[in-house]
């Protein structure tokens, strides 16, 4: 019974710290930590404006605290405040705005620095851009290159079947006039030999058609 009574009171005690609420003693006064909730009892240490402390209990006039360092007891409730007071609201907006102007600073130099690489961006997508119009501009000069051998070739093609054609035309031309020659040779030994037949039969006819003298044995 013992023993949960005190694990209950340690649970209460921890529980009154965990959840406690967090005052300020109030701004311009030093105000004095008494050991209970009335002036005729001992002052522990006078606080200063400002100090932060934990209440543990309520009434109507008095709070019991706990100090930072541990140290318990009762302040009047008229000399606490539930904010810090304005030095340390000053001081803790000083802080900030140092930290304001610090991220400031940093944001700027970062905003710089993203400016000059958008710039080398820049930079460099104008001298790439450049690059691919040159690139784009050599690439149809080689097709133009390209295209000029293919043009060759099917010229090349073209000519020597030409050649092809007139080559084959001389022949035939060839071959026609050696026909007319061998038919001319032909005519003309024909004709010869017509003539030749002809004179031979001319002299084999020729005698017969000479009149014949008479004989002079037949007179008698």
């Amino acid at each position: 019974m013992t023993k949960k009574l005190l694990f209950a009171l340690c649970l209460l005690l921890l529980g009154g710290s965990v959840f406690a609420e967090i005052k300020y003693v109030v701004d311009q006064i030093v105000i004095t930590l008494r050991s209970g909730q009335s002036n005729q009892h001992q002052i522990l240490r006078t606080l200063p404006s400002g100090t932060k402390m934990d209440v543990l209990e309520s009434s109507d006039k008095y709070s019991q605290v706990r100090l930072a360092d541990g140290t318990e007891g009762w302040v009047l409730n008229q000399y606490l405040t539930s904010t810090p007071i304005a030095k340390h609201r000053l001081a803790s907006i000083q802080e900030k705005l140092a930290e304001l102007e610090t991220e400031n600073v940093h944001l700027k130099q970062e905003l710089a620095s993203i400016n000059s690489e958008k710039s080398d961006i820049g930079e460099q997508y104008a001298t790439l851009k450049k690059a691919d119009e040159e690139l784009n501009e050599e690439l149809d000069r080689l097709r133009s290159v390209a295209a000029k051998p293919l043009q060759l070739k099917n010229e090349n093609t073209r000519l020597k079947k030409e050649l092809l054609d007139i080559e084959n035309e001389h022949e035939l031309v060839q071959q026609e006039n050696q026909m007319l020659r061998d038919s001319a040779e032909r005519e003309w030994f024909l004709t010869g030999a017509g003539v030749i037949i002809l004179g031979i039969i001319l002299g084999l006819i020729a005698p017969s058609l000479r009149p014949r003298k008479k004989s002079s044995w037949s007179s008698l």
